[in-house]
């Protein structure tokens, strides 16, 4: 499938249209040079040139990342990071697709970072989308940290539940059945249990 094809692209193309015109309805040049080659130096250069804007590098980590270019990875991780949760997922699916075996380490890495913990939503769905060695124990020390009932961001400890059901790592047990008393997370604990294999 080409890239301009990709239903991702498409959308994050749709998502950037107003930051590339910048209010002013003219679409400067750079958005043709990224978003019209494939060429992976070109891409490289667009990413990497002082300058330039960050819908320009986010064009041009995500087509290299797709293409499988090992030089995304960074910017890719910065994007994974962004406090714009749409930047973030169009970040974590070219990870996933580029494929490259830092990626599990620096997910987990941005999701355990308590000081970032409100970006660490797409981090946690990313690792349970990679069944790295490094996704359960990760999603698990998360868990635990969104156990009180009052903690503000039990979406995340949501997506944990969630990623830790799909993983299905009889490690996860403990956390698991810790969250099933928890208003918002108990009863997506319950159907995790239920997928480790062996009961609860």
């Amino acid at each position: 499938m080409e890239i301009s094809d990709d239903p991702e692209f498409c959308s994050m193309i749709d998502r950037l249209r107003d930051e590339i015109e910048n209010d002013t309805g003219h679409v400067p040049a750079v958005f043709g040079e990224v978003a019209g080659t494939a060429d992976p130096e070109e891409l490289h250069r667009v990413l990497t040139a002082p300058g330039q804007p960050l819908w320009a590098r986010e064009i041009a980590a995500f087509k290299l990342g797709l293409a499988g270019d090992p030089r995304a990875f960074e910017a890719l991780v910065l994007l994974l990071n962004h406090r714009d949760p749409e930047r973030c997922v169009t970040a974590a699916h070219a990870l996933i697709r580029l494929g490259d075996p830092r990626t599990a380490r620096a997910a987990a890495t941005l999701a355990t970072n308590e000081l970032r913990v409100a970006y660490a939503l797409l981090p946690v769905r990313l690792l349970a989308a990679l069944r790295a060695p490094e996704s359960v124990p990760a999603l698990i020390t998360v868990l635990q940290r969104r156990l009180p009932a009052d903690d503000p961001h039990w979406r995340v400890g949501l997506a944990c539940v969630e990623g830790l059901g799909t993983l299905g790592d009889p490690r996860a047990r403990p956390a698991l059945e810790a969250a099933l008393p928890h208003p918002r997370l108990g009863r997506a604990a319950e159907d995790s249990l239920s997928r480790l294999g062996t009961g609860h």
